[in-house]
């Protein structure tokens, strides 16, 4: 028994030190050292002024490189390890999305019934405890009425991205439920609050209970954690400002998710193993719900149309954006906010993927340098994305 344990001991170690030594298998076939992708990262870094970036890549639906580079805090030189609390912006939204589809396997609600169907008042009627439950302003609104959960994971709601960004600063319903995809906070936190109502239980209860814990995942949560203080990032801006860090949201799926590298990538590797969901959920969030041909997700490129990216046919299925390859699907989330720039994307037929969690907005800048090197992913719609390089300026 000494020698069996013995064994599996020394094999973790052996797991361990091959995560960073070994050959990295690239989409295309080629292959590449870790010692060379560490490299390349490194200069990438400093060539975009990048002060905080975690990595991992998957192959074989698991990681295979996980590694993070420069500074939690730039300021006291505080070094950015595995375990550093990290806010992960968007990527919330993929969490979210497996959620959902974890509460429709169980048969709790389905993804075309409108969700007002669900409840026994007006969504309108119900007075909000935080700002994101105020639903008064949908009374103008009767068309939202039919808005989906199907609708809201692939953001076709007709509800703007945040209420603030908006002239008025109000909730209103923008276009015709399920004809145009147009990216909105508000509706994965429209159909989030109706899931609360409807089961009883807070966003964070139920995150805990279907996702975070069945997947080990002890860093993550929707809402900021005592335990979190001891080590986390601070975001840098556009400049490179410190910004201050949030602590006091309300949790929402859209984006208050805080993580860590390690937790975010086990998370990633159960998608791409199908853990948490059945076949069938798994097919439904990665097929095509609506065919998108803005030329950018947001500014005035968002109502501009075209074929700006038909070679890759891009589209979105529910709570992630798709595009076609070579390799079958690409399945990509990104997650700005804060300072925070974050990107992912796993091709789950070739069981590859990439996720880059950084502190810094400047990382746009090397996204797509970042996974050509690293997974030899050249379908990333980066232009859409409005990655546009370092040196492309």
């Amino acid at each position: 028994m000494k020698h069996f344990l013995l064994i599996i001991f020394f094999a973790g170690i052996f797991s361990v030190k091959a995560q960073n030594s070994s050959s990295i298998k690239r989409l295309d076939g080629s292959t590449i050292s870790a010692d060379s992708l560490t490299k390349s990262i490194e200069n990438l870094m400093r060539k975009a002024d990048v002060k905080g970036l975690a990595i991992s890549v998957f192959n074989s639906k698991k990681p295979i490189y996980t590694k993070t580079f420069g500074f939690s805090d730039a300021e006291t030189q505080k070094k950015l390890e595995l375990q550093t609390n990290l806010y992960a912006a968007s990527l919330s939204k993929a969490v979210f999305a497996v959620l959902v589809m974890k509460i429709v396997d169980e048969g709790v609600i389905t993804l075309d019934k409108p969700l007002q169907d669900y409840l026994p008042k007006p969504i309108y009627e119900y007075e909000p405890k935080v700002w994101h439950e105020d639903f008064k302003e949908l009374k103008d609104y009767p068309e939202y009425k039919k808005i989906t959960a199907r609708m809201c994971l692939d953001h076709t709601s007709g509800l703007p991205n945040w209420r603030w960004f908006e002239s008025d600063e109000k909730l209103k319903v923008k276009f015709e439920p399920g004809t145009r995809y147009s990216y909105s906070g508000e509706g994965l936190t429209y159909l989030q609050v109706v899931l609360e109502k409807l089961t009883g239980k807070p966003l964070e209860e139920l995150a805990q209970e279907k996702i975070f814990k069945p997947l080990a995942m002890t860093a993550s949560s929707y809402k900021w954690q005592e335990k979190f203080e001891k080590d986390y990032a601070y975001g840098y801006d556009e400049e490179g400002k410190k910004q201050e860090k949030d602590k006091d949201n309300a949790p929402r799926g859209a984006g208050t998710l805080e993580t860590t590298i390690e937790d975010y990538s086990k998370f990633l590797s159960a998608v791409l193993n199908k853990k948490i969901l059945s076949t069938k959920s798994y097919k439904e969030l990665f097929s095509p719900q609506i065919r998108i041909r803005s030329k950018n997700q947001f500014g005035p490129g968002a109502l501009e149309d075209g074929n700006w990216n038909d070679k890759t046919e891009l589209s979105y299925g529910l709570g992630w954006g798709l595009v076609k390859s070579p390799y079958g699907i690409g399945a990509f989330k990104e997650g700005q906010g804060s300072g925070f720039q974050n990107y992912s994307i796993v091709f789950p037929d070739k069981g590859i993927g990439m996720l880059i969690m950084s502190n810094s907005y400047s990382t746009g800048k090397i996204i797509k340098y970042l996974l050509e090197t690293g997974i030899k992913d050249t379908y990333t719609p980066w232009e859409w994305d409005q990655y546009i390089p370092y040196d492309m300026k």
